[in-house]
């Protein structure tokens, strides 16, 4: 183990491969192993947890494998080097919490219960509200234009599509589950579109069949008149039926 400042690592046990730099960092671990803990009272909370990093951080009470920087009520900006710009090929978007808490969105199916179809739930975004918009200047002086959605217009049609904030009034937009019902609704709509291709495709078949026979009467008819216009046609029991020929009569006096 590693300690410098007073009480450091002061009831440290058996653990080790600590390392606390701070007054009171580490000061209650006991047990725990391979934590580090930098700043004054740094991972003070820990008592039997491993593996942890918590600078400028309390810690939470034996947990373990967790990275803790900085504190919600101190620090209220964050800025870090070397990832803006950065590609990550075949990454995943990154989420916050309003503890601090970063993490993705998974999506395996074995990391889910209740799964089935969405059917109508997606329906409730038909009634939002996209507007255009600039942040405060406290937020960003630049003012640059903005779009999106208002939380708490949102709340009133879905709340299940609002985070909250620690007061638990919304804060942001859960876009990630509103992409998904887009998703959701273009599809059904896709499905439309499809049923009415397919409708337009027999109506189109049925009207070719349709002016198929009347194309083929009209030959008929053509031909009939044809032959009418000759004098002759022929009957159904095949006797040819020829107009009468004029006749001469003579007048005697």
């Amino acid at each position: 183990n590693t300690a410098n400042g007073a009480n450091a690592l002061f009831k440290n046990t058996t653990g080790g491969n600590n390392t606390a730099n701070g007054a009171n960092a580490l000061l209650h671990i006991t047990v725990g192993s391979g934590n580090i803990a930098l700043g004054a009272s740094a991972g003070t909370n820990l008592r039997t947890g491993n593996k942890n990093i918590d600078i400028g951080n309390a810690g939470v009470t034996d947990e373990s494998n967790t990275i803790r920087i900085g504190n919600v009520a101190n620090q209220s900006a964050t800025f870090i080097a070397g990832i803006s710009g950065a590609t990550v090929a075949g990454g995943v978007g990154v989420i916050i919490d309003t503890n601090g808490h970063l993490g993705t969105v998974v999506s395996s199916e074995r990391l889910k219960d209740s799964i089935k179809p969405m059917a109508k739930a997606s329906e409730a975004i038909l009634a939002l509200k996209p507007v255009t918009f600039r942040y405060k200047k406290e937020l960003d002086a630049k003012g640059i234009p903005q779009f999106g959605l208002v939380a708490e217009q949102v709340e009133k049609v879905n709340p299940d599509l609002v985070a909250r904030d620690d007061q638990g009034k919304p804060y942001t937009v859960r876009y990630e589950a509103v992409n998904a019902m887009l998703l959701n609704e273009f599809l059904k709509e896709h499905r439309k579109v499809e049923e009415q291709e397919a409708t337009i495709i027999r109506l189109q078949k049925g009207m070719e069949r349709v002016i198929a026979r009347l194309e083929e009467q009209a030959a008929q008819i053509q031909k009939v008149s044809a032959q009418l216009a000759t004098g002759r046609v022929r009957p159904t029991g095949g006797l040819e039926v020829s107009r009468p020929s004029p006749h001469e009569v003579a007048n005697n006096p």
